[in-house]
């Protein structure tokens, strides 16, 4: 009696044509430009229904060499099941990018859904996780596994994400159990997500965050050796967005260390991956150092990055610097120390300042303030990074040292100047988000301008929030979030804002925030202001027009009228959906004349033999990309026959088949 085919177990996808991940696989790059959160081009053609254009990204990424295609569409002012429902079915019918496997990613589970019921072959979720508790995991689990698909698991549970390797390490293994024991979901189709976070931000507390995931990553791998390990690369060099060499060398190195810990797929720009090789060698090593987080006491290899990032342009030139600006007006020179992160003259240049300024506080208000809006422009722009802007609010901080006995000197000998006593405001995740990172940056760069910060932390619910900014007598209310489900809950607080009948302004931030989504949702729940703040560079200055007696009146009543508009604007957008009644459409069936129709007649009925057929003809047809695919080679076919890395093992391969093929033609083989 033979025995039945062991079938090894590795994880195994599929579009229209298969991907076995196996050991020897090394790395599957999941595309992530279909995705709304992280893609301009992509979300605004979703959201302007151009569905068939948006397509064309799809195809760049699977040109590209996208193995797995990610699709996102959580974006506050779409309806998200229907963007998903749309995009797949549309994706679905086209045969170059269908061949591939689809990873559904949603925060919002009926989302996730709505995808697993368009997707045909074996999708990936991405993701769930115990964030909810055992329970609703369990549920979402049982979901996923109805349709067939394997799931990303991500690092994080009910007391919030999990940022140390041990942290990482338990939650996994914890999800693990669940999902092996309980639900009876095969080990290969669970893929942990542990965490990518950003680095090199300027805080000294994130500087571990590269080294964590890589030895979570090992550790993780051998403790549960079939699961899969996948993370959102691009997240980890977010402090240098609009700097793509440093962006893409800081993926290339840190996705060495991590394959090689066991990682073996990874949410990437299929198209703008370089050779580790390849990468400068100064620029190789910085990333090193950063990445295995070889910084001393100093934080010398972030700052040492930085630098270097500071004299890269997309062009690789390198920008010469001199000391001119040291002859220009004092204005100058603090705006220039800000916006460089320059400390070395600052207490120098702010005492000249305030002996020309009839009051300290001016100093504040006008030049370095100004400095602070010439970041916020720039890192708008792109040209500034993160761990910059940090810098600034640093040199800032140092600024407003010098400033603060003579503003506390004027305080008691007037108490009408009273008026510039410390703010106080209020910062929160709120309620279902745990990430922080742009909230503590926040809080930073406030900090160092003067303004009293409680941080309340993530996960942290509406009444909670609005308990302590009466407690606390806070003049500004600070909500952040970074996933969909946040945005939500911002519009909740602000309904329970005006039920307690607040008067604070709230300030509105985070990844998926955006002025329009504040202007349509979160304004129209609260009438004491609310600003939509773009970025940490930006919250110093709307902060200060909020707090300021002369400015705030005629600050809130331009950005009330800016989100009317937008309002108003977004409203007249919007297509209506034009629907027929059942009946009607009944009644607007196709009408065909039975009676005069002529069926067409086959030219022959029964078997028809071909004898000596020119077997020849038919090789000029042959799709060779299953035959790659068969054996372990992705690629388009016939660019793989060029490839870099296996272009030379494919051509002969496919030399090998076409001289196979010659044969079985020219003996007759069939």
């Amino acid at each position: 009696m033979n025995e039945p085919i062991r079938i090894k177990p590795f994880l195994r996808l599929s579009g229209l044509e298969p991907l076995v991940v196996r050991p020897e696989t090394n790395f599957v790059n999941i595309g992530e430009r279909t995705n709304v959160t992280g893609s301009k081009k992509f979300a605004r053609l979703i959201k302007d229904n151009k569905y068939e254009e948006a397509l064309s990204v799809a195809r760049q990424q699977v040109e590209s060499g996208a193995q797995v295609i990610d699709v996102n569409m959580d974006d506050a002012m779409l309806d998200g099941v229907e963007a998903m429902t749309t995009f797949i079915n549309l994706m679905q019918s086209e045969p170059d990018i269908a061949k591939i496997p689809v990873m559904i990613d949603s925060s919002k589970f009926e989302i996730i859904e709505a995808g697993l019921k368009c997707v045909q072959g074996k999708s990936i979720v991405n993701s769930i996780s115990l964030k909810e508790g055992e329970k609703k995991f369990i549920e979402q689990a049982i979901i996923c596994q109805s349709f067939g698909a394997a799931v990303i698991v991500m690092a994080f549970d009910e007391n919030g994400q999990a940022d140390s390797k041990d942290r990482k390490v338990e939650i996994c293994h914890r999800a693990y159990k669940i999902l092996t024991e309980q639900v009876g979901f095969d080990p290969q189709d669970i893929i942990f997500d542990p965490n990518i976070f950003a680095i090199a931000t300027g805080l000294e507390e994130h500087n571990n965050y590269g080294v964590d995931f890589i030895e979570a990553t090992r550790e993780i791998k051998q403790l549960m050796p079939l699961v899969g390990i996948s993370g959102g690369v691009s997240n980890l060099s977010f402090s240098f967005r609009g700097n793509e060499p440093v962006r893409e060398a800081m993926h290339s190195v840190f996705l060495l260390h991590a394959i090689k810990a066991g990682m073996n797929m990874g949410i990437v720009n299929a198209g703008q991956l370089v050779v580790y090789d390849e990468i400068e060698p100064a620029l190789r090593q910085l990333c090193e150092d950063v990445i295995l987080n070889k910084n001393n006491d100093h934080n010398q290899s972030t700052e040492k990055l930085i630098s270097f990032a500071e004299t890269v342009k997309s062009h690789g030139k390198v920008e010469k610097k001199d000391d001119v600006w040291r002859s220009t007006s004092v204005q100058e020179r603090l705006k220039h120390a800000l916006v460089n992160g320059i400390t070395d003259f600052i207490e120098i240049d702010t005492e000249e300042a305030r002996q020309q300024y009839a009051r300290p506080l001016e100093v504040i208000e006008g030049p370095l303030m100004d400095g602070m809006n010439v970041v916020g422009d720039l890192f708008g722009a792109g040209k500034m990074f993160l761990p910059q802007v940090v810098k600034s609010a640093r040199v800032m901080k140092k600024s407003v040292a010098v400033l603060t006995p003579f503003i506390e000197e004027e305080k008691k000998n007037n108490p009408a100047a009273q008026q510039g006593s410390v703010a106080k405001i209020l910062l929160a995740t709120v309620k279902g988000d745990v990430h922080d990172i742009g909230k503590n940056i926040v809080g930073v760069v406030l900090g160092c301008n003067g303004y009293d910060i409680v941080d309340l932390g993530v996960m942290v619910p509406a009444d909670k929030i609005l308990d302590a900014a009466e407690r606390e007598k806070a003049d500004i209310i600070g909500l952040s979030g970074l996933i969909t489900p946040s945005l939500d809950e911002m519009v909740h607080v602000a309904h329970e804002m005006k039920r307690r009948k607040m008067t604070q302004p709230l300030l509105i931030g985070g990844a998926t925030t955006s002025r329009m989504h504040t202007a349509v949702k979160i304004a129209p729940q609260y009438d004491n202001g609310v600003v939509h703040v773009l970025d940490a560079s930006r919250s110093v200055t709307v902060a200060g027009s909020l707090l300021s007696n002369e400015q705030k009146t005629n600050f809130l009543s331009g950005v009330k009228s800016e989100y009317i508009k937008l309002a108003e604007d977004f409203a007249s957008r919007r297509t209506v959906k034009q629907s027929l009644a059942f009946k009607d459409a009944q009644a607007n069936k196709v009408k065909i004349n039975w009676q005069n129709y002529a069926a067409p007649v086959p030219t022959f009925l029964g078997v028809k033999e071909f004898n000596n057929f020119d077997l020849g003809e038919l090789a000029k047809y042959i799709d060779w990309q299953p035959f790659f695919i068969a054996w372990e080679m992705h690629g388009k076919f016939p660019q793989i026959l060029s490839d870099d890395k296996i272009g030379k093992e494919a051509t002969r391969l496919y030399n090998d088949a076409q001289a196979l093929l010659k044969q079985l033609i020219d003996e007759k083989w069939l």
